[in-house]
């Protein structure tokens, strides 16, 4: 760990400068509360603005680098966010802090409004069956531990910089939201994939204003000496230009920065099968104890071959199957009888292809061509799925077309909507498929 010292910061720097003529910032005409819209027609490859490294917000620019970097070894985390973590606490609390100029242009964090925030009560009504209460649970449960083993530990370790009293934990998990919604990571070099190396977050002036659509016309570029802003199709004047965030589900966008892209805009949504829920399914349909022995038994092997487990998830796009070796293998197996699996067994997993269906590539265009056991093993799971919300399909696109009763819902139950609209679509696409 190096620490970047950077240069002095004005009120119009921090990377930020004034946008370039093209473009400019407005709070009318965006998505959200504010955006960037192109103030002419700008053709794909054109660079809308550069942000130096040396503006860049992380765990090697705050004035705390030196810190951070004797005690990097306490600081380990699962998330790997601590250090950036602690430099914001320390620098969004410091009055002459060196990035008062950037941090003056963060929202309050008190209007951050991901499900985190929401009350118990208020994630199980809206969000049952899409997967958030239960990453939000996670998300709580390891903000609280990181925070009491590593991070309070580190501020009363030195208490001429920090103040427990002021550096709360409700403080911290404002940051913790405000991390995942506005942070960005850099891409790990191909050749350096294997490492399994991970780029810690940190905060990019400027880029971070920019609002985010799965079609969206701009990305971020990563270069030694800086960053660029690129459009990546041709922008008309007036229209609003979008960065990326990457491929991303609604739920996930929910989750991670408090918003869902509204229907049918999100061409990235996805919907999830428990992978418990098609062991489920598969032991509902066996007629004996030894046919749920035997499901038992394909499944602790699909275990061992790492295709399944306890907290995984089969995923299903608008189009394809996202975890297609994952689903294919486990519809195999469990689809399988007694004399079949024992000589699967017996070849740890591999055999010559038996069939058509071991060389499908699962797609809306393919399913419909599984193996009856196949189909039915995916009917009854995606059943049981659906089952699991608290609402039917009919009823919510019934509520999404009608305006007035849409605009009567708070912003909450609108983005909890799309979310569960997009999500059982998709299931109901797919039950069409295998029924």
């Amino acid at each position: 760990m190096t620490c970047e010292v950077p240069p002095t910061l004005q009120s119009c720097d921090v990377g930020l400068c004034l946008p370039p003529p093209k473009v400019y910032m407005s709070r009318e005409g965006t998505v959200a509360d504010y955006g960037m819209l192109a103030r002419e027609d700008l053709q794909t490859g054109e660079v809308l603005f550069t942000i130096p490294r040396a503006v860049l917000l992380s765990q090697y620019s705050t004035s705390i680098c030196a810190l951070l970097e004797k005690d990097q070894a306490s600081l380990d985390s699962q998330s790997g966010w601590v250090p950036l973590l602690l430099a914001l606490l320390h620098e969004y609390t410091t009055r002459n802090s060196h990035w008062n100029p950037y941090l003056s242009l963060w929202p309050d964090l008190s209007s951050l409004d991901h499900p985190m925030f929401w009350t118990k009560e208020e994630r199980t009504r809206l969000l049952q069956g899409t997967g958030v209460p239960e990453a939000v649970d996670k998300d709580l449960a390891n903000i609280h531990l990181e925070y009491t083993s590593i991070i309070l530990p580190f501020l009363e370790s030195h208490p001429d910089i920090f103040d427990p009293k002021v550096h709360t934990l409700e403080l911290y998990q404002r940051l913790v939201a405000f991390v995942m919604a506005y942070s960005f990571q850099e891409p790990v070099p191909e050749e350096e994939e294997d490492e399994k190396t991970c780029n810690p977050p940190m905060m990019v002036p400027m880029a971070d204003l920019l609002n985010h659509v799965a079609n969206h016309n701009a990305n971020l570029e990563y270069s030694s000496e800086c960053l660029k802003m690129v459009t990546t199709q041709p922008i008309s004047k007036g229209q609003e230009v979008f960065n990326t965030y990457g491929q991303m589900a609604n739920w996930q966008l929910l989750h991670m920065y408090g918003f869902a892209e509204p229907h049918p805009g999100n061409t990235d949504d996805s919907a999830d099968i428990q992978m418990v829920t098609v062991r489920t399914a598969a032991l509902q349909a066996a007629q004996s104890e030894a046919e749920q022995q035997l499901v038992s038994e394909q499944w602790d092997f699909l275990c061992q071959l790492e295709m399944v487990g306890e907290e995984g998830a089969f995923v299903f796009g608008w189009e394809e199957v996202l975890t297609e070796e994952e689903l294919s293998m486990t519809l195999k197996v469990l689809c399988m009888s007694a004399e079949e699996f024992g000589e699967f067994k017996e070849q740890d997993g591999w055999e010559e292809d038996t069939g058509e269906d071991d060389n499908l590539t699962l797609s809306n265009e393919t399913i419909p061509r599984l193996k009856a056991s196949w189909k039915k093993l995916l009917h009854d799971s995606t059943l049981l799925t659906l089952g699991s919300y608290s609402s039917d399909l009919k009823a919510e696109e019934e509520l999404l077309n009608d305006r007035e009763a849409y605009t009567k819902l708070s912003r909450r139950e609108q983005q909890a909507l799309q979310v569960r609209y997009g999500q059982k679509s998709i299931l109901d696409q797919l039950l069409g498929l295998v029924s």
